[in-house]
C-alpha cells in the first residue's frame, strides 16, 4: 500500500505538469508511466491485459490496451486501497443495465484538466446561468461537480442554478436571470445538456439575449426517447436566444474520463487537451483508421491516475487529423453518459410535450 500511495503520489505531480505546461511532447512517456503503474496496482486491469498478452512495457502509447467503457459497471477500477477514496461518480443506470462508477484517490487532477480545459478555448468571464443540478443535490454527478467547478470562472463567481433539488426545471428563475441580464445589456454563459435546453426551448418563450453571450452544451439524447440533429438544435439556440451556432460550446466527455474535448460552432472537429488523445480504431483490428475514415472513438487519459489511463467507448468518429468529428452512439451500444444521468432526472420531473 506505501508504494502504491508513494508511486501515485510521484506520477500526480507529473501529470499536473503536463497539464499546466499543455505540452504534447509530454504524452507518450507519460503515458507509458501511468499504464505500467496501473498495470501494476490496478488487478482488474491488469487481468484484462495479462489476458490479451499486452506488454508490460509497450513500445508505443497506441499498444496500451483500452478498457472497454462498460467494465466500470463491473468492477472497482482503482489503483489505490478502498480507504484512500476521496469521491466517486456514476453513470446512469435507471435502464436496467446498472450504472458504473469511477473512483478517485483525489480530485486534484479532475479539477485542474476541467480549469486548463477552459484556459485553452479562452473564453471570457461571464455570469453562468446553469440547467444543471447542483452538486449537493446530484453528490455523484461528474457534470454537476464540474460546473460547481466553474464557480471561479464567471464573472464576480456569479452562477444561477435553473434545477431546483428535486431536478425541476424552474422556468422562472431561469426567465427571470435572463431578462434582468438582458436588460443591463450584460452578455451571459449558458450551461446545460442539450436535453434541458430542448425541453426549455419546447416551453419557454424566446430571449434575445445579449451580444457577445454564449452557450455551452453536453450533447446527446442518450435514454430520452428523444433525438435531434445538431443542426436542428442550434437553430433553436439562434431562434429563440439569438445565438449563432460560433457563440455555442458542445463538449464531449464522461463519468469514466477525468478530461473533456471541446468544438466550437457546427461542422467543426473535437479537439482533444494536449495532455490527451483521442483516436477512432477499426472495431476489428484495434488499429487507428486513416485520415477522414469513421472508427469508434478510443481516449487515453492520463489524468485517469486512479482507474484506467486508456478507455474503448462505444462512439462513432471521423478521424480528422489528431481531431474527431462525433458521429454518435454506436447502436448496438447501451446508453450511457454523466449528461444522461442529470437528463433523466430533469425529464422525470417535466411535462412532456405533445
Amino acid at each position: 500500500m506505501k508504494d502504491s500511495r508513494a508511486a501515485y503520489s510521484a506520477l500526480e505531480e507529473r501529470i499536473s505538469s503536463a497539464i499546466a505546461g499543455a505540452d504534447p511532447a509530454v504524452f507518450e512517456g507519460l503515458a507509458i508511466e501511468v499504464y505500467r503503474f496501473q498495470r501494476r496496482f490496478n488487478e482488474p486491469y491488469d487481468q484484462y491485459c495479462r489476458s490479451l498478452k499486452a506488454p508490460e512495457t509497450p513500445a508505443d502509447w497506441r499498444e496500451i490496451p483500452a478498457l472497454p467503457q462498460a467494465a466500470f459497471k463491473h468492477a472497482a477500477l482503482r489503483t489505490f486501497p478502498d480507504a484512500d477514496e476521496a469521491a466517486a461518480f456514476r453513470t446512469s443506470g435507471t435502464t436496467g443495465e446498472g450504472y458504473g462508477v469511477h473512483h478517485f484517490r483525489s480530485l486534484r487532477l479532475y479539477d485542474e484538466a476541467i480549469h486548463r480545459g477552459w484556459d485553452l478555448l479562452n473564453l471570457p468571464s461571464l455570469p453562468q446561468v446553469i440547467l444543471i443540478a447542483q452538486p449537493a443535490a446530484a453528490p455523484h454527478s461528474s457534470l454537476s461537480h464540474m460546473v460547481g467547478v466553474l464557480k471561479s470562472r464567471a464573472a464576480s463567481g456569479k452562477q444561477h442554478w435553473c434545477i431546483d433539488s428535486q431536478g425541476a426545471l424552474d422556468t422562472a428563475r431561469l426567465t427571470s436571470a435572463l431578462e434582468d441580464y438582458r436588460r443591463a445589456a450584460q452578455p451571459v454563459l449558458l450551461l446545460g445538456t442539450a436535453l434541458a435546453f430542448l425541453h426549455w426551448f419546447e416551453l419557454g418563450d424566446p430571449i434575445e439575449l445579449p451580444a457577445g453571450s454564449l452557450a455551452f452544451e453536453t450533447g446527446g439524447y442518450k435514454g430520452s426517447g428523444r433525438a435531434l440533429f445538431k443542426a436542428a438544435l442550434y437553430d433553436f439556440f439562434q431562434r429563440h436566444l439569438g445565438l449563432a451556432p460560433e457563440s455555442i460550446i458542445n463538449e464531449y466527455g464522461m463519468t469514466e474520463l477525468s478530461s473533456q474535448c471541446y468544438a466550437r460552432g457546427l461542422d467543426q472537429p473535437h479537439a482533444a487537451p494536449p495532455w490527451v488523445r483521442a483516436i477512432a480504431v477499426n472495431p476489428a483490428t484495434g488499429r487507428e483508421v486513416p485520415d477522414g475514415e469513421t472508427g469508434l472513438l478510443r481516449i487515453f487519459d492520463p489524468a485517469n491516475l486512479g482507474s484506467v489511463l486508456a478507455i474503448q467507448t462505444r462512439d462513432l468518429a471521423i478521424r480528422r487529423g489528431s481531431q474527431f468529428t462525433l458521429l454518435g452512439r454506436d447502436p448496438s451500444a447501451l446508453p450511457r453518459g454523466c449528461s444522461r444521468a442529470a437528463d433523466e432526472l430533469l425529464t422525470e420531473n417535466l411535462p412532456q410535450s405533445a
